[in-house]
Parts: structure tokens; C-alpha cells; sequence
């Protein structure tokens, strides 16, 4: 049975490229929907596919939370976000599989 595990996360078309933030209750779907352009929107218009960052929490709302806090940042303090978790902006789709 599926569960929901809510989570925020950020995805990239480039190192330093165009940057999304999200909210979601199953990661490894909405990333797998996002990559094959299953959502018409601004992550297919700009490529955005790379999994560059992500975090887990215990429920919707305080993912809710971080997700606007994140979007609510300047573009400098998501890229050191991105960076301090994930210093060469490697694809971590892979990891949550």
C-alpha cells in the first residue's frame, strides 16, 4: 500500500541553471513525472530534471512550510542550500528509488 512521505525539493536543468522548488507526498513519483515531462508547466518549458536537493519531513503541512520559507529566499541562499548538501549538483533521482 502506498504511503505518503511528504517532502520539498529542488530541481535543476544545469549546475547553476534554472531552479524549481517543490512540494510533494511521493518523491520518487513526482521527480519520475517531472523528468518525463508528465506535468506541462514551467519544469518541462525549462527542462528542469536534476534532482539537486530534497528533504523529508513527518507531514504536509510543515513540508509546506519549508517549501515556501525556500521559494521565499534569494536565488544565493537556495544555490549554497543546494550546495551544502550536494556540492558537485549531482542527480540524487537514483538515491530515492
Amino acid at each position: 500500500m502506498y504511503q505518503k512521505q511528504p517532502a520539498i525539493y529542488i530541481l535543476a536543468s544545469k549546475r547553476n541553471g534554472t531552479l524549481y522548488v517543490g512540494v510533494t507526498s511521493n518523491l520518487a513519483q513526482r521527480i519520475f513525472e517531472h523528468r518525463n515531462h508528465l506535468i506541462t508547466g514551467f519544469t518541462s518549458k525549462y527542462h528542469c530534471g536534476i534532482l539537486v536537493y530534497y528533504e523529508i519531513f513527518e507531514d504536509m503541512t510543515n513540508a509546506i512550510a519549508r517549501e515556501k520559507q525556500i521559494k521565499s529566499g534569494s536565488r544565493t541562499k537556495k544555490v549554497k542550500l543546494i550546495e551544502d548538501f550536494n556540492l558537485d549538483w549531482q542527480d540524487l533521482y537514483q538515491s530515492i528509488l
